[in-house]
């Protein structure tokens, strides 16, 4: 008995090795002969952003093809889905026309999805609110009025993804909740707890039970002064946006995989969506996410490794205002009978890996807890319970799939998130990298030992 359980010891300490040593192998080749910043680079400098239905959405798809292909991919296909096709239709403005400030301008850019001003533009009296509390305390006052939600992130929370939780319901609900008062125009403080005056935009969801009136997004330092403005007299905005939604359009899921040498039919899916939003180049979101996917199959294959189950590498259309590229990918592997052992979702930023959030049942959370020393050297110190990422969240709820989502540092992300500086330069090649190894560094040990 004694001697078995030497064995098993020793066995076990060998193993651990050969894995640390794989890893290495993996992270060597992506650190030392890495592609993924280069293919940023195409992507962000060549295609630009890529909102969905836009001529870069085609652009973005014909790259993705050929980077998957260069990364050694075994077969690459497109996956045509119907998605919602908004376009800004050109600059959108606001201005002061009352007050001590007249026609001071006004930081602006349109939610997605939102509809347009008209040519003539919308003027009215401002009203200020800092919460739904406060609409609803101002409901007998809004009719005709500009309501200017003013609620902002709040910096008590360390991860910056839960103050983007629970202020962008003013983004999503508010333009209809404001609506529902007979408003006229909404302005939304930016999500964000950056300290320049970049609009944030990204999308809103009107409730067809009120008008659709035109919205836009406001950088912090023109909602601080404007919020300061109106506690002191009364302030008139004007605002002109051309955002209008046209009939859904084709677009497609790019999808490279290496097949599997023991288990073809069973797949580990990593990802991050390719479209992103107009006013910047979306290298932080998501074209990070992209790039890494790429990497992960391109390194397994250039260091010879054979997986035994298919990694398929899935870059989603449409993300950013429908998610239809991740639905889509989930009806066809619900349809097609599909064994989805693993999806993984890069879609946080390329800053540096601190930890995976994963969603699944705590046997499998346990094991895959105990990986994290393998991946520590690479910056994942931890393993958090429930999460995932917008695209593979249908696979779960379709095929009951487990989910994981890399969670780099957040503190930088939302000065960048859907506004103009989210552009190639913010993104660091180091942190970028350390991203795409960890992932590739959890697919080998997935592949190897299994859920």
């Amino acid at each position: 008995m004694f001697t078995l359980l030497i064995t098993i010891v020793s066995l076990t300490g060998y193993a651990q090795d050969d894995d640390a040593a794989k890893i290495r192998a993996i992270a060597n080749e992506i650190l030392l002969h890495g592609t993924a910043y280069d293919n940023l680079h195409t992507l962000t400098k060549q295609v630009g952003g890529r909102l969905s239905g836009s001529p870069q959405t085609y652009k973005a798809e014909a790259w993705a093809q050929s980077a998957l292909q260069q990364a050694g991919a075994d077969k690459v296909q497109l996956q045509q889905c119907m998605v919602p096709h908004w376009v800004r239709g050109g600059k959108d403005q606001a201005r002061i026309t009352t007050g001590s400030k007249k026609n001071q301008t006004l930081d602006v850019l349109a939610l997605g999805n939102s509809v347009g001003s008209g040519p003539k533009g919308v003027q009215a009296p401002v009203v200020l609110v800092n919460s739904f509390d406060e609409l609803e305390q101002h409901k007998n006052d809004l009719k005709g009025k500009i309501v200017f939600y003013n609620y902002k992130f709040n910096d008590a929370y360390v991860n910056t993804f839960e103050a983007y939780r629970d202020a962008v319901v003013y983004r999503g609900a508010g333009p209809s909740q404001a609506a529902k008062y007979g408003a006229v125009a909404v302005v939304v403080r930016s999500m964000s707890n950056s300290t320049d005056n970049n609009p944030h935009t990204g999308s809103t969801r009107y409730n067809d039970s009120f008008p659709k009136i035109p919205a836009v997004a406001i950088g912090l330092k023109d909602a601080d002064e404007l919020a300061a403005m109106l506690k002191k007299e009364p302030v008139t905005v004007f605002m002109e946006t051309n955002g209008k939604m046209l009939p859904d359009t084709i677009a497609h899921n790019v999808i490279g995989e290496l097949t599997g040498s023991e288990f073809p039919d069973q797949i580990i899916t990593v990802g991050g969506h390719l479209d992103s939003w107009d006013p910047a180049e979306g290298a932080h979101d998501d074209g990070s996410g992209c790039v890494q996917s790429i990497e992960v199959l391109r390194a397994l294959k250039a260091i010879g490794y054979k997986p035994r189950h298919t990694i398929r590498v899935v870059l989603f259309a449409n993300e950013e205002n429908g998610t239809r590229g991740g639905n889509k990918y989930a009806e066809e592997a619900h349809s097609k009978n599909e064994k989805h052992i693993l999806a993984i979702e890069s879609d946080e930023g390329g800053f540096t890996p601190r930890a995976f959030a994963v969603t699944m049942p705590k046997q499998q959370l346990d094991k895959i807890r105990s990986w994290v020393p393998l991946l520590a050297p690479y910056g994942i110190s931890q393993i958090n319970e429930g999460g995932g990422g917008s695209d593979i969240g249908p696979l779960n709820k379709e095929l009951a799939t487990p989910l994981a989502g890399l969670q780099p540092d957040s503190q930088r992300y939302f000065d960048l998130h859907h506004a103009r500086n989210d552009v190639f330069e913010a993104v660091n090649k180091r942190e970028l990298e350390l991203g795409a190894v960890s992932m590739a560094a959890l697919i080998y040990l997935v592949d190897k030992y299994g859920l």
